[in-house]
This record gives C-alpha cells, structure tokens and sequence, in this order.
C-alpha cells in the first residue's frame, strides 16, 4: 500500500481524536490524559515542540502518530499511533512507526520512549522488531493502562 506521510495541520486534528479513540475504544478506554491531549493536539503537542504526522491513502487520512516532548530535557514519547481499522494489516503502522523513528533521528534525538500494554502483542513484537527494549515503568505512568515501558536509543 503506497500511503504518503504528511505533517500536522489543522484540519487533521479531527482525524487525529477519531483514529485515536476509535483505538482507545477498541482495545481498553478513554482515559482523562487521552482525551485532553486528543481533543486539543496543537496546545499538548505541537505548541510543546512536538510533531504529529498522518498517513494518507487516495486523500484519506487512515493513521497517525505523535512525538510527544516530555518535560525540558529532549526526551520524547512515541505515542497516539492509530490505524483506521479499514486499513489494518497492511503494515501501515510500521511505515508510520519507521518514519517517526527517521524523523527522530533527523532532529538528532537521543532516544524515544513509549507505553504500552503487554496485552498488545502485536504491537510489542514490532516494537522489539525496531529496536525497542523494555526500561522500569515508573509508579506514576501517564497511562492507568501501560505495564511496559520501552526504549529506543540511537
């Protein structure tokens, strides 16, 4: 499937909340976090000095992610990723997966961190497939439904 990755902008954000929650809503719920950072995207991430990028399909957007800055000292979380569910198993979320950790490696980060859930097989053995190894999940995890954290140093 040839998908282009595009850019935040603001005509997407519904894309953004909707692929997102469709996810959310499908494998566990919406938490609070989740939804003040998918209803307002530009204040929670882009004005924060991070990225949201979309995967677009014959002008649909069918997935997405976001680089999330967490606190000052350049670390990020690769988070919000969501595929539209016409369009899984196409390896769309690895292309999108791929492009985030480029762009990453492109603004000369030193790693991405991201949560999940064991619970996602899947989406842990991809995670581990793109370098991606287990770290110590804090106590106060941003995500009531995380129980890994994991690492992508560069």
């Amino acid at each position: 499937m040839k998908i282009k990755i595009i850019p935040f902008d603001k005509k997407y954000a519904k894309d953004f909340y909707k692929l997102n929650i469709e996810w959310l809503t499908t494998y566990f719920y919406v938490e609070p976090f989740d939804e003040t950072v998918l209803s307002q995207p530009e204040l929670h991430i882009i004005d924060q000095g991070g990225h949201i990028f979309f995967a677009e399909l014959e002008n649909n957007i069918v997935g997405t992610f976001a680089l999330m800055p967490l606190g000052n000292e350049g670390l990020f979380e690769f988070t919000k990723m969501a595929v539209s569910p016409k369009y899984r198993g196409h390896k769309i979320g690895q292309q999108l997966m791929q492009h985030g950790i480029d762009f990453a490696k492109s603004l000369g980060l030193p790693k991405l961190i991201l949560y999940s859930s064991t619970k996602l097989e899947n989406a842990i053995y991809i995670y581990k497939k793109y370098g991606f190894v287990e770290i110590p999940i804090e106590p106060n995890s941003p995500y009531k439904r995380s129980d890994i954290k994991m690492e992508l140093v560069f």
